[in-house]
C-alpha cells in the first residue's frame, strides 16, 4: 500500500546531489523538517521522458517553487553517480536536490514501486509527485502508467496553490 495523505514521510538515509558539490547521504527526516517540499520521482535517470519532459519542467519553474517557499527535491531508483550526471547533463541548479535511492528502500518504503523488468529495468519508482509541510505528506499525485501529467512541475505548482 502506498503512503497516504496526513501520514508522515518515511525517515530513509538516501543520497544527496546538490548542484556540483559532493554527494551527501541525509535523512528524509532532516531534509524535510520543517520545510515545504515537493518530491517527484521518476523511473530512471536519463530515460526519454524523464530527461526530455519532467525533471526539465521542474529546471524551468525552480524560481517559482523558491518564490513559494517550496523546496524541490527530484529521485530515481539510480545510484549516485547516475544521478550527478544526470543532474549535471540537465543544468539542474544549485538547490534543487536529486536522490539516488539506488537500491529502492525510499521507493519501496513509500508504496510507489513498480516492476520494469519487461523493459530491462528491474525495480523502479513509479512516477509521481507529492507536496509535504514539516515531513507530513499533503498532497500525492500517482501518474498512470505512460502518463505524464498530474506530477509535472506546472500541476504541482497549481495544486500547491489551490
Amino acid at each position: 500500500m502506498s503512503i497516504q495523505i496526513g501520514q508522515p514521510f518515511p525517515d530513509i538515509e538516501i543520497a544527496v546531489i546538490d548542484g556540483d558539490g559532493p554527494v551527501a547521504r541525509l535523512s528524509t527526516a532532516h531534509l524535510l523538517a520543517g520545510r515545504k517540499a515537493v518530491l517527484f520521482a521518476v523511473p530512471g535517470a536519463f530515460t526519454p521522458t524523464c530527461s526530455e519532459r519532467h525533471l526539465p519542467g521542474y529546471v524551468k519553474h525552480f524560481a517559482d517553487f523558491q518564490a513559494i517557499g517550496v523546496d524541490v527535491l527530484g529521485m530515481a531508483v539510480n545510484d549516485a553517480f547516475v544521478m550527478k550526471a544526470w543532474a549535471a547533463s540537465q543544468h539542474v541548479p544549485p538547490g534543487l536536490k536529486l536522490l539516488a535511492d539506488g537500491n529502492g528502500v525510499l521507493t519501496r518504503a513509500l508504496g510507489l514501486e513498480m516492476d520494469g523488468s519487461a523493459y530491462g529495468l528491474g525495480m523502479r519508482s513509479r512516477r509521481f509527485a507529492l507536496y509535504a509541510e514539516n515531513g507530513i505528506v499533503k498532497q500525492l499525485h500517482v501518474e498512470s502508467p505512460g502518463e505524464l501529467r498530474v506530477s509535472t512541475a506546472e500541476a504541482m505548482l497549481t495544486a500547491i496553490h489551490q
